[in-house]
């Protein structure tokens, strides 16, 4: 059965927005080495879609089949970005996707400003739109005040920004961000975070790969976690933190009298009398809570904090991708 993931858009009031990137068992080998092995992607127009995996997991080659870069194996499924057919119609998903990896392609030879005019010509605009496009892109991303210098003098994080401009050119409505981020300062990072956020609030989708577990916690509506060339567990970073034992509500309390009474009645709880608190095993749900805090009103005990503690994506990318059984993992679901 292939991997699958369908993320859904937490914008738009709850209706699944139209999907900008859709595969069915996709697959690609080189010689006996399987890289992907049958995956499954539904990916709702205007998301943050994040694809996280060790080293040599499929990532980068999942990124350079989508964006028409290598083909995919003859036995995969259909495959459609941006509403056109990969095999059918490479040159209408070209012109409707933007592609920046890790590597930067800005020339540092020339200056940024001719950076974004070349990438212009490439895309066929006129030399007045093509000096429009790029002015209006260097103002956006900071650039103007360097737009005159060559490329090889900036920052690490001025080149990634003058790299995603030049993306932008083509005006494209999905955007292959393939670990963007990777060597940059924690300020680039953030920076970087908000223009990826800005990027989304103009209805573009954002499909990204990153090596920063935080990247994609803080950015991403869904997560896919790529382990041995299968989607391991996916989901958003709420739902993947829960399938992680360890889990807890740690109740803390004031009045030792309740905290005695919490602590015959709540057995499967650990105490801490120095410091009168429970720590019980929870996977943090909603539901969980709301029955906890039932009983608590219901037994007429009030706990003085309550705080719930889960596992962070830290957690479940070693859990995923060290072979450590995971139950209940999100491998396949349907459409």
């Amino acid at each position: 059965m292939p991997s699958s993931v369908m993320s859904t858009s937490r914008r738009g009031g709850g209706q699944e927005s139209p999907a900008a990137v859709s595969a069915v068992g996709l697959r690609k080998s080189y010689g006996d080495k399987r890289v992907l092995d049958g995956i499954d992607l539904h990916i709702p127009a205007g998301t943050v879609f994040a694809l996280l995996g060790p080293n040599g997991a499929g990532k980068t080659t999942a990124v350079k089949i989508l964006s028409t870069l290598i083909s995919a194996d003859s036995a995969s499924g259909e495959i459609r970005v941006a509403g056109h057919d990969l095999a059918g119609d490479p040159q209408s998903v070209r012109a409707a996707i933007g592609v920046t990896g890790q590597f930067s392609a800005v020339d540092g030879l020339i200056t940024g400003e001719e950076n974004m005019l070349l990438m212009a010509d490439l895309h066929h605009l006129s030399k007045r739109e093509g000096r429009r496009v790029a002015a209006q892109l260097l103002e956006r991303f900071d650039l103007v005040e360097a737009a005159k210098k060559p490329a090889s003098t900036y920052s690490g994080g001025m080149r990634r920004r003058l790299d995603i401009a030049m993306t932008l050119v083509g005006n494209p409505r999905i955007i292959f961000l393939d670990e963007p981020t990777t060597g940059l300062d924690p300020r680039s990072r953030h920076t970087m975070w908000q223009i990826i956020r800005e990027l989304v609030s103009d209805g573009v989708t954002v499909f990204l790969t990153t090596q920063y577990l935080e990247e994609a916690d803080e950015l991403a509506d869904r997560i896919a976690v790529l382990n041995d060339g299968k989607i391991a567990a996916h989901g958003t970073a709420e739902e993947l933190k829960r399938l992680i034992p360890g889990g807890h509500v740690r109740l803390r309390f004031t009045d030792p009298v309740a905290y005695q009474s919490a602590a015959l009645a709540l057995r499967e709880a650990t105490r801490d009398d120095e410091s009168l608190a429970l720590q019980i095993p929870s996977d943090g749900s909603q539901r969980e809570l709301r029955s906890l805090l039932d009983w608590l009103d219901a037994a007429a005990i009030e706990a003085d904090e309550l705080t719930v503690h889960t596992p962070d994506l830290d957690d479940v990318f070693f859990a995923l991708t060290s072979g450590i059984h995971v139950p209940n993992a999100p491998k396949e679901t349907g459409r």
